[in-house]
């Protein structure tokens, strides 16, 4: 029984003996895998599946060092040297013991370099050995580099100026957006600038933006002074002593250093040298501004691509024949990638891997925003930009989720204050985060710009962190701010047209003061192009009532000026916006604004339709005012096409209905119309009468817009009567006050009149300088009114081809 009782107590040992065994073969496989996998080059893999097995038994020294020998084989020595520490730190705190001789002696390889990073054993493509004592730290440069001329030439005017100049260190900082090519910018400047550096070259990822922790400086310290010699333990404990040491080491060399990858300026100073012949290239997504100031570092800051570097790019990695088969399709590549050299590198890798994929097909997974990250995911291009997302401030990564709801192209700080429903002072501190990391550039004062692909990953952000409620929140303050200050700009454009009504405002601390007409044109001129996005973007995010009364805004800048294109795109927005709520009222505004632009751009019968359209919807609202107003607008359409009596009809009814409603600016204007219309049909002395009486009431009324087309048709009538020089006088107030408006189709119109009238006196002269400036204003507004003119010119100069006059337009302002 006792014997019995033996055997079995003994059994759990044997199982647990025969376990041990089991896991410890285990474990030797797992190494001789990784082993396997290193010796036909997969290093990356190898390392993935080392740092798995260390995690779970980190006292394997064999797995230490066959990590050490893949991190080495993939380029990151400074990697292979921190496993080394690693494994040191591991065991002594668990055994008390050193590292072993393999594992020490492999060190000293990697410190110095000696050991093969092919695969396949030593002497086939391994890298050329350093001289003792004088490192070599370099990663290789990445092949295929483009462009960057200017950018080069400035780091070598920073860094590599003439031998015989003082001593000291000089200190560059190229800084951008992520994905924008620092790295590869600064590697390519370092390995053709390597003679300069006799004493060698210090390299190291400080991994500011990285998936891991960003480096500290004191281990940086450690892989330096490593580099430079120092044996492991004579290196000194304290962050202090061993930036002095290596300050000390560093004094009577001329070494390149280069910080890739830094968080902030607080991570690079203990790596700067303190004296000595050395340089020092640093590059971050951090503007890096206190290194600037404190250290003199002389920054860069580096944007996308141009166009021509972009294509180069691609012809680089995809060849010359493919491009030029689908010319189309690259251009749209280089547009929807924003010139971004990231994803630009992560397209042509795709196509070149797929040669039967015809471009085209690339280009049209890009050309939707839901799409567009997808497509390069490959580069895992999210996740580049995730590492600064998760750099930033609370405060800072909201308002970047919330500016993925704007639409573009830039916006102010009272917009981003609207958005996140903070005041424009509360939003400062925010907006300089994103700005020191080059989430956004102010490429204005006062003014940000925000990357297309950063915009879209904005907008992921914000769907994924922000309840639908506030999404929509935030669209309809950033719509307010928008309608709210665009509304008195209007005004002030055009004081004479009856305001809108707009929606109750809802934060009254971001709108935009605007004092007088030239503050609103400003305004304009810098806000135009968003409102024409933002109108859009209201349109088909449930706001559509914004949608029309920023059309209506806008209608006041862009109709005068002639930029009726734009004018028909948002009207129809405008129009389809207030169909889809059932807005009467909104749908006349439109419909009446829309016929405005179609007239003007050619298209008469759909001009006609929309005209009489908003007859209907005024007549249904009963709004006499508009009525009048449209019934002039149709006598216009009717006089172009050449149907004069039925214009008078319509330019008498206007009249009719003007002083019915005892509107006196409607009246006077309306009594300009029927003068000119009378003025067409030959009565020029009935003409004369109409337009004087309507002259002097718009004098009395201060209307400066309507003296202006009174004086134009004031003039017309006099050169019809035989009487140029009363006409060149009324024409030359006439452009005067067109000027005075912006309202620069009619102002064009009135100087080819002019023209003809000079040309009646004789003043030939006068009348090619007046045709000239209306050519001018024609072509700049993109309208086919310039031709006449333009044949006219040549004509009566008689030395000058349409081409020439062309050209002396430019040097003609004035």
């Amino acid at each position: 029984m006792a014997r019995t009782r033996v055997r079995r107590a003994s059994l759990p040992r044997r199982i647990d003996a025969r376990v041990a065994q089991l896991a410890e073969r285990r474990l030797l496989a797992e190494e001789d895998h990784a082993e396997a996998r290193l010796a036909v080059g997969e290093p990356a893999a190898a390392v993935a599946g080392l740092r798995t097995l260390l995690h779970r038994h980190p006292l394997r020294q064999r797995a230490w060092a066959l990590l050490m020998r893949g991190l080495y084989r993939t380029g990151d020595v400074s990697g292979a040297l921190a496993a080394f520490r690693q494994a040191r730190l591991v065991l002594a705190e668990e055994t008390g013991m050193d590292p072993g001789p393999e594992l020490t002696r492999l060190h000293d390889d990697v410190l110095h370099h000696r050991l093969d990073t092919h695969p396949a054993g030593p002497g086939r493509g391994a890298a050329a050995r350093p001289v003792s004592g004088r490192p070599q730290q370099l990663p290789l440069a990445v092949p295929g580099f483009v462009g960057r001329s200017a950018e080069l030439a400035l780091l070598d005017g920073f860094l590599t100026g003439p031998a015989d100049r003082p001593a000291g260190v000089d200190i560059a900082t190229v800084s951008g957006m992520a994905g924008v090519g620092k790295t590869t910018l600064a590697l390519h400047w370092a390995h053709r600038t390597l003679h300069r550096f006799p004493d060698g070259q210090l390299y190291l990822n400080l991994r500011g933006y990285d998936d891991g922790d960003a480096v500290n400086p004191a281990d940086a310290l450690v892989t330096f002074l490593e580099a430079l010699g120092v044996p492991i333990g004579r290196i000194p404990s304290s962050t202090d002593a061993r930036t002095g040491l290596y300050r000390s080491l560093l004094a009577d060399r001329r070494m390149l250093v280069v910080l890739d990858n830094a968080r902030d300026a607080a991570q690079v100073r203990p790596l700067l040298p303190g004296a000595g012949r050395c340089a020092v290239l640093v590059t971050s997504r951090d503007q890096l501004a206190g290194l600037a100031a404190a250290e003199a570092a002389r920054p860069l800051t580096l944007d996308v691509l141009t166009e021509p570097e972009s294509r180069n790019l691609l012809r680089g990695r995809l060849g010359p024949e493919r491009l030029s088969a689908e010319p189309g399709a690259v251009a749209d590549m280089i547009e929807l990638t924003g010139r971004l050299p990231l994803a630009l590198s992560i397209v042509a890798a795709r196509v070149a891997a797929r040669p039967s994929f015809p471009l085209d097909a690339v280009a049209a997974q890009l050309r939707t925003s839901e799409d567009r990250l997808a497509a390069l995911a490959d580069g895992d291009l999210r996740r580049v930009f995730s590492w600064s997302h998760r750099a930033l401030s609370p405060d800072a990564a909201r308002l970047l989720r919330l500016l993925g709801l704007h639409p573009g192209p830039d916006l102010t700080g009272a917009a981003a204050a609207a958005l996140c429903g903070r005041s424009r002072a509360e939003i400062g501190a925010p907006l300089r985060e994103l700005t020191r990391l080059h989430l956004l550039t102010e490429h204005l004062p006062g003014r940000y710009h925000l990357h297309d692909l950063l915009r879209t990953y904005a907008a992921e952000l914000a769907r994924d962190g922000e309840q639908e409620a506030e999404r929509h929140a935030a669209r309809g303050r950033m719509y307010d701010h928008y309608l709210h200050s665009a509304r008195p700009a209007a005004v002030l454009l055009q004081p004479t047209w009856t305001p809108i009504e707009p929606e109750p405002a809802r934060q009254p601390g971001t709108y935009v003061p605007i004092a007088d007409r030239a503050a609103a044109t400003a305004w304009f001129n810098a806000e135009h192009p968003v409102l024409l996005r933002v109108l859009r973007q209201a349109a088909e995010t449930g706001h559509e009532r914004y949608a029309g009364q920023l059309a209506w805004t806008l209608a006041a800048y862009l109709a005068p000026r002639g930029l009726f294109q734009d004018q028909l795109t948002a009207q129809q927005t405008a129009l389809a916006a207030a169909e889809r709520i059932g807005d009467t009222e909104a749908q006349a505004l439109a419909s009446r604004m829309l016929a405005r632009a179609l007239m003007r751009l050619g298209d008469h019968d759909a001009a006609e339709h929309h005209i009489r359209r908003a007859l209907d919807l005024y007549g249904q609202l009963g709004d006499l005012a508009s009525i009048a107003l449209v019934l002039r607008q149709y006598t216009e359409q009717c006089t172009r096409r050449g149907r004069l009596d039925e214009a008078l009809a319509h330019s008498a009814e206007a009249l009719r209905v003007s002083r019915l409603i005892g509107n006196d600016y409607a009246e006077a204007r309306a009594l300009n119309t029927k003068g000119y219309l009378h003025a067409l049909n030959g009565d020029y002395v009935q003409a004369v009468a109409d337009c004087t009486e309507a002259l002097a009431r718009q004098r009395r009324m201060g209307d400066r817009v309507g003296q202006a087309a009174t004086l134009d048709s004031l003039g017309f009538a006099y050169h019809r009567l035989g009487d140029p020089a009363e006409a060149v006088a009324c024409f030359e107030q006439s452009i005067e006050r067109f000027r005075e408006s912006a309202n620069r189709f009619h102002e064009a119109e009135t100087l080819t009149r002019l023209g003809e009238a000079q040309e009646a006196l004789s003043d030939l002269p006068a009348a090619v300088e007046a045709w000239r400036r209306a050519v001018r204003i024609y072509d700049e507004l993109g309208d086919a009114a310039a031709e006449p003119a333009r044949r006219r010119l040549a004509e009566l100069t008689g030395e000058e081809s349409v081409a020439q006059i062309t050209t002396l337009r430019s040097s003609n302002e004035g």
